[in-house]
């Protein structure tokens, strides 16, 4: 069994009141969504014509080689969802995903490139093996963190 983590919505909330000026200088961009911009808090794709934010992201802080941050993107006012245990949000289940399982040590010791649909399968596969602490699933077009997954109870 396993589960998809959104990242905390608390943790972007202050975007919103934040000036064009002030999101600039910290090199986030605001772009209209045209209905396929994926919100990494929410797990949905934004839907059209709503404002959301482009930033850089630390999706893997753990102390390795393997440490990693790429952009992301976040509705404005996102609110986490979270998906069912075992199953996979479509706005990641319809896009092509590069997987990387990580061990305790934060160090990549498998990884894949699947369908979206073929996702799940992928997951209970890699979480066969007992050393794999988590998952990271990436849109692998753009190569975008997407969400992290980890072993449900």
């Amino acid at each position: 069994m396993f589960q998809i983590h959104p990242l905390p919505a608390a943790e972007f909330a202050h975007l919103s009141a934040l000036s064009e000026a002030e999101l600039a200088e910290r090199n986030i961009q605001v772009h209209i969504s045209d209905g396929t911009y994926p919100c990494r808090v929410s797990l949905t794709d934004v839907s059209e014509g709503e404002r959301v934010f482009l930033l850089n992201f630390e999706h893997q802080p753990g102390a390795s080689p393997y440490r990693s941050r790429h952009a992301i993107f976040v509705r404005d006012g996102a609110q986490e969802q979270f998906p069912a245990p075992d199953s996979v949000p479509t706005s990641i289940s319809e896009r092509l995903l590069s997987v990387r399982a990580f061990d305790r040590d934060h160090e990549i010791i498998d990884a894949d490139v699947a369908d979206g649909v073929d996702l799940a399968g992928l997951i209970e596969k890699m979480f066969a093996d007992a050393t794999i602490n988590y998952i990271h699933v990436h849109y692998a077009r753009r190569g975008c963190f997407a969400a992290k997954v980890t072993r449900s109870r």
